[in-house]
């Protein structure tokens, strides 16, 4: 059974499939409090004031040595989330009121809040011999756009994904022996094939980061 893909849904239906499964996500969300000091008193009580917008950050993995086309096509496109779209909903050029659009991570039965990307870091961490990038890594977070119960108390019988696996192909290894070390069956190569795209199990070069799906039981 081939693992499923995550994806950005951008505001209006487009997606930007991930190349690789993040390993993890991070949630969080903030309450705000406040209590007034006064002098000679002791620690106030605090009264609640308001909720801040919860944040979602994931770590991205994108690797095109395989082909040799510059990563940018891939991360180009992650990178314009921030960029203003005037032909979203509401906008008005005129009265400067444009934004770039809301996002949605999906990944299997888990679908995140609506949210903007509010910040991005992007690394490049390899190159062809005429600098081309082929090789990076994206910190994103995104940040919750409009009151959601996503990431709330889940039906255990829904359907969650486990959590995923991944390997860093070493020189010499192969995808059946990389099936007998994780499945002790080097029959299951089909299964890492179908989780990574890839036609020629033949063809994995050292460095490559696999997802390793976990078997269903």
């Amino acid at each position: 059974m081939a693992t499923e893909k995550a994806f950005l849904e951008i505001e209006g239906g487009e997606r930007i499939p991930c190349l690789f499964n993040p390993t993890q996500l991070r949630i969080s969300r903030a309450n705000s409090w406040q209590g007034d000091s006064l002098p000679g008193s002791g620690v106030p009580r605090l009264r609640y004031v308001g909720a801040s917008s919860g944040v979602m950050e994931l770590d991205l993995f994108f690797d095109t040595t395989s082909d040799g086309t510059p990563v940018t096509k891939h991360t180009g496109k992650i990178l314009a989330l921030m960029d203003i779209d005037p032909s979203l909903p509401g906008s008005d050029e005129s009265r400067h009121q444009v934004r770039p659009p809301y996002v949605t991570f999906h990944w299997g039965d888990l679908h995140a809040f609506k949210a903007v990307v509010s910040e991005l870091e992007l690394t490049f961490t390899y190159f062809s011999a005429s600098g081309v990038p082929l090789r990076a890594t994206m910190r994103v977070a995104l940040r919750q756009y409009e009151p959601s119960d996503a990431f709330g108390p889940q039906n255990p019988t829904s359907g969650t994904p486990q959590p995923q696996r991944v390997h860093r192909v070493q020189s010499g290894e192969t995808l059946d022996r990389i099936a007998a070390r994780y499945y002790g069956d080097s029959t299951q190569w089909r299964t890492l094939a179908d989780a990574n795209g890839l036609g020629d199990p033949l063809a994995v070069r050292p460095g490559t980061l696999l997802s390793v799906p976990r078997l269903q039981s």
